[in-house]
């Protein structure tokens, strides 16, 4: 089968799945009907799932469709502000909407927010992501006019008070619960995990092209404090969340119960807590950032995608990138396998798993988001290979991609230590992950692509 007729077979989903509301394509779902939908909400859109479908319009000149979406989830922001009796705060965006019909025949939107989510609990990345393609459409586009909208202003403002908001964080890092994420379910990530961090990065680095100054005294001190916490959180995450075998020696001959500022173990981690499999597992001129930090907590869990967005956003410095790039290198079987790319290395097993998931079987050990494989990793990951240097290990992954995936019709998610089954409860025809090819392919086409991200 040639490329083009692949890609092809990707546009014919990526077409199917488009949601018209009121006349207009206002977004695509999470997968088209098959046999069976894994969820009853995969028909609904997501707005973290829509943004490798916006990418190609964007890139096929189509940029309405994404336009519409934008405008649609920023309605529906204020649509909805209590759920089980609990005020939504300003700022916070849905997981997901549909289309609804009423008596009358007349359209209408309704969002979740995350009451209706498993886990009930409210996305964090989702008005990131927002805020996010919003900028790539502006940049896309060259039209800012959308962005300067009094309503596009007064939510970009609304976000950014949430994510400054003062508590009894002491780090510049962002404190959010289990499930808040891409990993949407328990995986013991509630803290500081990376994902967010490197989302939250994005955004601080690109609301200052995107705000004007409405009230010059109140929006220039929420501009100067974003642009502090977007230093602060660099310097943070660079430091503190950076693991190579330097750094594994010095936590492995940690002094603890040190006491004022000139500790080196600030955070009072024990160096009995690093787990044996990191030791043998990391190269010697490798790296990556861990999925967590927190007080006398070091989750070294690799996470793909918070480190994949590091690199496009430029949390990450260009020596830790090319460090992260090239343990993907190093450690292939691990971390891409049969079918990119791994979620999460390692998954969990045994009692930890039984603890940290509450036994969760969709999450059994080398499934879902406890270390499955997941096709839509693969434009990120095409994106910071690109962004490095390695044009060839971007390749190397695409190939790997390009013919298992209309063979097994285009699964969410694969299961093993390598990725070689199809997810055992993995939806097909899944729409992100054909957005991601026809992404993957046009960026490998076009690497100029690239300018569009943070950075």
């Amino acid at each position: 089968m040639s490329i083009e007729h692949i890609i092809e077979r990707a546009y014919e989903i990526l077409n199917q799945s488009i949601v018209q509301y009121q006349g207009k394509p206002i977004g695509t779902v999470a997968a088209l009907k098959h046999t069976h939908l894994a969820a009853a909400n995969y028909e609904e859109c997501f707005i973290r799932d829509f943004v490798p479908s916006a990418l190609v319009f964007l890139a096929d000149g189509k940029p309405e469709i994404v336009k519409n979406f934008l405008e649609a989830v920023l309605e529906l922001r204020t649509s909805e502000r209590t759920v089980a009796g609990h005020e939504i705060q300003p700022g916070v965006m849905p997981a997901s909407f549909t289309v609804a019909t009423d008596f009358d025949g007349n359209e209408h939107l309704q969002a979740d927010f995350g009451e209706k989510a498993i886990g009930r609990v409210a996305p964090v990345d989702s008005m990131m992501w927002w805020l996010i393609l919003l900028f790539i459409y502006t940049r896309s586009t060259g039209d800012d006019s959308l962005a300067k909208r009094p309503d596009f202003q007064q939510a970009m403002r609304q976000i950014l008070h949430l994510c400054l908001k003062d508590s009894f964080e002491v780090t510049p890092a962002l404190l959010v619960p289990d499930a808040c994420s891409m990993i949407d379910r328990r995986m013991g990530i509630y803290g500081h995990p990376l994902e967010i961090q490197s989302l939250f990065y994005g955004v601080l680095r690109i609301i200052h092209s995107l705000l004007e100054e409405k009230d010059p005294e109140s929006d220039s001190s929420l501009v100067n404090t974003a642009l502090t916490r977007e230093h602060a959180l660099q310097s943070y995450v660079r430091l503190f969340y950076w693991l190579d075998l330097q750094r594994l020696n010095e936590i492995h001959r940690y002094t603890t119960e040190e006491f004022g500022h000139d500790s080196v173990n600030v955070l009072n981690v024990y160096p009995e807590s690093i787990p044996d499999w990191v030791i043998e597992w990391m190269p010697n001129d490798c790296g990556y950032l861990v999925g967590n930090i927190g007080v006398g907590r070091i989750d070294f869990r690799y996470f793909s995608l918070g480190n994949l967005l590091a690199i496009m956003f430029g949390l990450a410095s260009e020596e830790q990138s090319e460090r992260i790039i090239r343990l993907y290198e190093q450690r292939w079987p691990d971390l891409v396998g049969a079918m990119p790319l791994k979620i999460i290395y390692p998954a969990m097993e045994g009692l930890e798993w039984q603890v940290r998931t509450g036994s969760d079987p969709k999450n059994a050990p080398w499934s879902y988001q406890n270390g499955g494989n997941w096709p839509v990793l693969l434009w990120p990951f095409i994106a910071s290979a690109l962004k490095t240097g390695r044009g060839d290990l971007a390749e190397r992954a695409f190939q790997v991609a390009l013919n298992k995936l209309p063979l097994d019709e285009w699964p969410e998610y694969y299961d093993g230590r390598t990725g070689r089954l199809i997810g055992r409860r993995s939806n097909k025809h899944q729409v992100w992950t054909a957005a991601s090819l026809i992404v993957s392919y046009k960026m490998l086409e076009n690497p100029k692509m690239l300018d569009l991200f943070p950075h």
